[in-house]
């Protein structure tokens, strides 16, 4: 299915993945204590952003790429019924290579 959204200029589109159920530990984490995930997959990017000469300058991450970012960054919107966030290439950390779990630290 097709998402029906493009962002524009540096905005990027960004579905969260699901976090583990259990801690290292082996202990079942309840819905209730579980912090939002704060890595996910691009959906769909803008175009990019124009330098003060007017050349467009595109994004570093692209459509399916696995990223981190900020714990509080972007603004969540549901489309379709499906929760995502829209962030700044700004508040994106870095982009995930492999399959490695990662979690926040308090």
């Amino acid at each position: 299915m097709a998402i029906q959204f493009r962002p524009l200029r540096d905005r990027v589109l960004v579905k969260r993945l699901d976090q583990e159920e259990k801690s290292p530990g082996g202990i079942i984490i309840p819905d209730t204590a579980k912090e939002k995930p704060i890595q996910g997959e691009v959906l769909s990017v803008g175009a990019g952003v124009r330098d003060d000469k007017g050349a467009l300058h595109p994004l570093e991450v692209k459509a399916g790429d696995r990223v981190l970012f900020a714990k509080w960054g972007g603004t969540e919107v549901k489309i379709d019924g499906t929760e995502y966030v829209i962030l700044k290439e700004s508040d994106i950390l870095g982009i995930l290579d492999g399959k490695g779990a990662v979690s926040a630290v308090s």
